[in-house]
C-alpha cells in the first residue's frame, strides 16, 4: 500500500489503547489516527488525545464506537472491554476492514456469529498469546499444527491451593506479577478466567478443536504461546512481557516494526520454567472449555456472568473463590441456544440474561 495506514482506535484511554497510540507516535510515516473513541471515564486523556490527534472521527459510548468502526479506514483497533465491544467488531467487520481485535469477548461471545462474517485473515488477534500463536503458525501449514500451548503467568496466587485464597483482597488480586493492565483483565488473570476465555478464543481464531489446546503455567510471560507441529518440534515467541509487539503487529500485519520493544537479552542468564495448570485451585479453564464446546450462547454467559462477579468482588460484595462457581451456576441454570440459529439478538439476549441471574446470585 502507499501512505500511511488510516487507524481507527476503539477503546484509546485504556491499556492497549494509549499504547496502540505510543505506536503510531514512533511510526508517523507508517500510520494517520482518522478514529478514536473511549467509554468517557477519562475525559480529560480523551480531550488530550483528541487534540493531539485531531481524527476525523472522535466520540464517546457504544454507538461512537460502532460508528467509528464503520468508517473508511485501513485498520480498526477493538482495544474495547467487555461485551460492549461486539457491536463495533462487526462493524468494522462488515464494512471490510482489517480488524485487529484486543476485544477477545466479542468474538469469544459473538462465536459463528463474529467468525461468520469476517472474511479470510481480516480478523487479526492482538492478545500475546494469539499473536504469539499468529506468529509460530507462518511455520507450518494447517494440517502440519498437532496441539496450540497458551501460556499463563499464573496470576499473584500462583502455587496456591483453594483453601489457600480465602481472604484475597482485591488490592492482592490486582497485583499482577509481569503484566501491567487494567482492573478487571488484571482480576481475570488472578482467577485464570482470563485464560479460560482465550482458549475459547484460540478456537475460534485458528479452528482447532478444544482437544488440541493446551494451557501451560510459564510465570515469566517470556514464552507468550508454543506451536507443536506433527513432527514433534514446537515454535515459541519469545520476548520480554509487553504489548508493545502484538499491539505493532495487529497495527501493521504482516510487517513488523523495526525496535518496536527491546528483546530477550542472550548475553545475560535466562531460565524458562513451565508448570502444570492446577484446574482444583483454578477451575476457570475447564470451565470455559465446557462452554467453549457448549457452543452457542454458552460463552456467552460465561463471559457475562463473569463481568458480573468481577464487579462484584471489586465492590466488596463476592468472596474472590465464588467468583468461579458463580460462574458455573449460572452456565447450570442456562438453557444453550444452538450455534445453527445463532444470531446477534440471541447472543445480547442471552448476555443480558446471564447478566441478570449473576446479579441475582451475588446479591447487590
Amino acid at each position: 500500500m502507499t501512505g500511511p495506514r488510516r487507524v481507527v482506535v476503539l477503546g484509546s484511554t485504556g491499556s492497549v489503547g494509549t499504547q496502540a497510540l505510543d505506536v503510531v507516535r514512533a511510526n508517523p510515516d507508517r500510520f494517520r489516527v482518522v478514529g478514536l473513541t473511549a467509554g468517557g471515564s477519562n475525559q480529560e486523556l480523551f480531550d488530550a488525545q483528541v487534540a493531539e490527534w485531531r481524527p476525523a472521527y472522535s466520540g464517546l459510548g457504544e454507538e461512537a464506537s460502532v460508528e467509528a468502526a464503520a468508517m473508511d479506514c485501513d485498520v480498526v483497533l477493538n482495544a474495547i472491554t467487555g461485551a460492549v465491544g461486539l457491536r463495533p467488531t462487526l462493524a468494522a467487520l462488515d464494512a471490510g476492514t482489517t480488524l485487529a481485535l484486543a476485544n477477545k469477548e466479542s468474538l469469544i461471545i459473538g462465536g459463528p456469529v463474529v467468525s461468520g462474517r469476517a472474511k479470510p485473515g481480516q480478523i487479526v488477534p492482538v492478545d500475546s498469546e494469539h499473536s504469539a500463536l499468529a506468529q509460530c503458525l507462518r511455520g507450518g501449514t494447517a494440517d502440519e499444527v498437532r496441539r496450540l500451548v497458551l501460556t499463563a503467568s499464573g496470576g499473584p496466587f500462583r502455587g496456591r491451593t483453594f483453601d489457600q485464597l480465602a481472604d484475597v483482597t482485591v488490592e492482592d488480586a490486582l497485583a499482577h506479577p509481569t503484566w501491567s493492565m487494567g482492573p478487571v483483565v488484571t482480576i481475570n488473570s488472578a482467577t485464570l478466567v482470563n485464560k479460560g476465555l482465550e482458549v475459547i478464543e484460540a478456537h475460534l481464531l485458528f479452528g482447532i478443536p478444544f482437544d488440541r489446546i493446551e494451557v501451560v503455567v510459564h510465570p515469566t510471560s517470556v514464552v507468550h504461546s508454543m506451536v507443536e507441529f506433527v513432527d514433534g518440534s514446537t515454535l515459541v515467541q519469545a520476548s520480554p512481557p509487553t504489548m508493545l509487539i502484538p499491539i505493532a503487529l495487529g497495527l501493521a500485519w504482516p510487517d513488523r516494526l523495526p525496535d518496536t520493544a527491546p528483546p530477550v537479552d542472550w548475553t545475560k542468564p535466562e531460565t524458562w520454567e513451565f508448570f502444570p495448570l492446577d484446574d482444583e485451585a483454578f477451575p476457570s479453564v475447564a470451565l470455559a472449555r465446557d462452554a467453549g464446546s457448549a457452543g452457542g450462547t454458552a460463552p456467552a454467559v460465561y463471559n457475562a456472568a463473569n463481568e458480573v462477579a468481577v464487579e462484584a468482588f471489586r465492590a466488596g460484595r463476592l468472596e474472590f473463590r465464588r467468583i468461579v462457581p458463580t460462574i458455573a451456576d449460572v452456565l447450570a441454570a442456562h438453557d444453550v441456544r444452538s450455534e445453527v440459529q445463532l444470531t446477534v439478538d440471541d447472543v445480547l439476549a442471552a448476555d443480558a440474561w446471564a447478566r441478570a441471574e449473576a446479579t441475582r446470585l451475588v446479591g447487590t
